[in-house]
């Protein structure tokens, strides 16, 4: 229970690349138009022709952010496996915040409160809505030819969260899943909800251990909860990284991914 709405700030889980990625690229987007947020979420942008693409990555940003800020992410992926990729950045809706006083900004769902902590509550009722959307765009590229093995979801902060979540109750196996400084978004009950099908998607978790907006035992918690669903989970600590995603992740990312593509006979 809130006992002052003055003394606590608001505060946006907004995902931080470094400046230097960001200057390199403003040129490419300072005259390019950002499309509106929608309820649901859309394929039309940010992709390769259908004709060419083999893997498919949806990147889910943070709470208060924007889906074309994320873009430049795609440029650091620069291995030739990644020449037939489809990418898409979509922009969460606007909605009321809890954890910002009921505060209207781009949210996949709601957050009753800041810092995440372990034992943080969760709502799993806006989570799941969120979750039906994210389905949706995943259902759509394997009806139009992307082998589900070939599916990749990468998800920053609250991202990272609605990543974890549809990953694990995604009805068949995806090629991975990436959370950054995310946390488990549900309780541990909804495991059963989790198909045979579903828990041979690997995980990659990567989280600052200066993370003060999702503390890192937040993203620790994710280790015992994954392995008690049987889920494989790749757990990286990155010391002196707060709430954002650093170049080195992002290379691990590339190489993660990278090392699926290889192993998967679709994709050859």
């Amino acid at each position: 229970m809130r006992t002052s709405r003055l003394t606590k700030p608001i505060v946006l889980l907004t995902t931080a690349l470094l400046s230097t990625v960001f200057f390199f690229l403003i040129f490419f987007f300072q005259n390019k138009p950002y499309p509106s947020s929608t309820s649901a979420i859309s394929s039309s942008s940010s992709r390769n022709p259908d004709s060419m693409a083999r893997t498919f990555i949806l990147w889910l940003h943070g709470l208060g952010d924007s889906g074309p800020a994320n873009e430049p992410i795609k440029t650091l992926f620069r291995s030739p496996e990644f020449r037939n990729t489809k990418w898409l950045f979509p922009s969460a809706p606007s909605n009321p915040v809890s954890c910002n006083y009921g505060a209207v900004m781009p949210s996949w769902f709601d957050i009753p409160e800041l810092p995440l902590t372990a034992g943080s509550p969760k709502d799993e009722s806006s989570l799941l809505k969120a979750v039906k959307n994210v389905h949706a765009v995943i259902d759509k590229e394997i009806a139009g030819g992307i082998n589900p093995e070939n599916v990749y979801i990468c998800g920053f902060s609250q991202g990272g969260a609605l990543t974890l979540a549809s990953v694990l109750l995604y009805p068949k196996a995806l090629g991975g899943g990436s959370v950054f400084s995310g946390w488990i978004p549900f309780n541990s009950s909804i495991i059963n909800q989790f198909t045979e099908e579903a828990k041979k998607t690997p995980i990659l978790w990567s989280h600052g251990i200066d993370d003060k907006t999702v503390l890192f035992e937040a993203g620790q918690a994710a280790l015992p909860f994954l392995q008690q669903a049987g889920v494989t989970c790749e757990f990286k600590a990155y010391p002196d990284l707060g709430h954002s995603i650093s170049n080195k992740e992002l290379q691990y990312l590339e190489l993660w991914i990278k090392q699926r593509m290889q192993s998967s006979p679709s994709s050859s």
